[in-house]
């Protein structure tokens, strides 16, 4: 087969794909202010804080990295996108956002909420029923993960592993897989962080197995790795008491057994006291192992192929609580292909995630360069006034000797005068 030939062929595959790909929401914020008309602010509290378009303090295109920014302290926010409804049986549902804490957050969410298509916006709050929760959450030390929750039958399930976020100041790229095989993945910057099985990752079903109830360990059961030797017996000069009197204390000249009591000496501990006597350990002849409790197929498990459909998928939300403002949530996507959406993410992240590095430290370095300045400045500062008063000292010092010199010469010139004259 030719080169042409070839070529021909990846572009007809590259076609098909394109085809085939089925995108049901995007939102990137290209287009200004118009945002507004797409969105809808909850009105279920009246002191949500204030969204606003912005790339932030650095980024890689002042145009392309522009999302919806979290603009107060210490509130809740809510808004929410609506798209067409559609269901995901039968195929991959794919969920993918970028998040930038550029505030480096201290507490706060930075995760999407997938809705039904029939949520009331305008009243969307933290208790609204929602289809999956996916993203970054940081609260101090302690928590700083990757939440995934699926609701099933009328009940959120958290996962059941712990997915570690990023919790520097750059933009990442969050994505959920969740396939009709009941399989998931998780991806941060288009590489995988976890992935595994929804019946195994969360407690959606009962157990298959559970412990056979009639079952009893034997009687006889003995599950002592090691026992008293009996033919080990304790020395006879073992029994040492613990404390004993101090012989090297005396009693003091100056008790008196009226009025202070019978002297007694200060009890020390007894450097041949040895402790409890116990029988040394011998492998137990008996031992049978770790008796394993048996277990039987648990009659209330039902397997169900379904878990990861949801039937009437259309608005995107974020409902969140942060408590130092900042963080810019962007490049939305909700589709049905995953190959997509690495391309996607490649397109919109991948292209400006180096040069909003470089922004960055380019910042972080001419800070550190003022700060050093300043430091620098004040030090100089500092040995002026040093400098200063070390003069002012001497000055003083040579004012002083001048004036001790002076009182000597007069007292020496007293001294010369003749006596008739005095």
């Amino acid at each position: 087969m030719g080169k042409m030939q070839l070529l021909g062929v990846a572009v007809a595959m590259l076609a098909v794909f394109c085809v085939n790909a089925k995108i049901y929401f995007r939102e990137e914020f290209l287009d200004g202010d118009e945002w507004r008309s797409r969105w809808v602010n909850s009105k279920h509290k009246s002191d949500y804080g204030e969204w606003k378009l912005t790339a932030g303090n650095f980024y890689g295109d002042a145009e392309k990295d522009k999302g919806l920014q979290t603009s107060q302290d210490a509130r809740f926010y809510a808004t929410s996108a609506h798209f067409d409804a559609f269901s995901n049986e039968g195929k991959p549902l794919v969920i993918q956002f970028t998040v930038k804490h550029e505030q480096k957050i201290d507490c706060g969410g930075g995760y999407v909420k997938v809705f039904p298509a029939d949520l009331d916006q305008t009243d969307m709050h933290g208790d609204s029923s929602y289809y999956i929760m996916f993203g970054p959450d940081i609260c101090g030390y302690s928590t700083k993960k990757v939440h995934v929750i699926f609701n099933y039958k009328g009940k959120n399930h958290l996962i059941k592993k712990e997915i570690k976020c990023k919790d520097d100041e750059l933009t990442h790229l969050y994505t959920l897989i969740l396939n009709p095989d009941q399989t998931y993945e998780v991806k941060i910057d288009n590489e995988k962080v976890e992935s595994g099985t929804l019946e195994d990752d969360w407690d959606f079903l009962p157990p298959k197995k559970i412990k056979d109830p009639e079952a009893k360990k034997p009687e006889d059961w003995d599950d002592r790795p090691k026992i008293d030797d009996v033919d080990d017996k304790k020395p006879e000069d073992w029994d040492k008491p613990e404390n004993i009197p101090d012989p090297d204390a005396k009693k003091p000249e100056d008790w008196e057994e009226d009025m202070d009591g019978e002297w007694e000496p200060p009890m020390i501990p007894n450097p041949e006291y040895k402790g409890e006597w116990k029988p040394k350990q011998i492998d137990n002849p008996n031992y049978k192992g770790v008796w394993v409790h048996p277990e039987i197929d648990n009659p209330e498990y039902s397997p169900d192929s379904n878990i990861y459909k949801f039937d009437n998928i259309g608005v995107l939300g974020l409902d969140l609580w942060q408590v130092k403002s900042g963080t810019i949530f962007d490049n939305f996507l909700i589709c049905d292909d995953v190959k997509e959406a690495e391309a996607i993410g490649k397109e919109t992240w991948g292209v400006t995630k180096e040069p909003e590095k470089k922004m960055k430290q380019d910042q972080d370095d001419a800070k550190r360069k003022e700060e050093e300045a300043k430091v620098k400045e004040q030090e100089t500062n500092e040995e002026g006034e040093e400098e200063e008063e070390e003069e002012e000292e001497e000055e003083e010092e040579e004012e002083t000797k001048d004036e001790m010199e002076e009182a000597l010469s007069d007292t020496e010139d007293e001294e010369s005068v003749p006596k008739d004259e005095l």
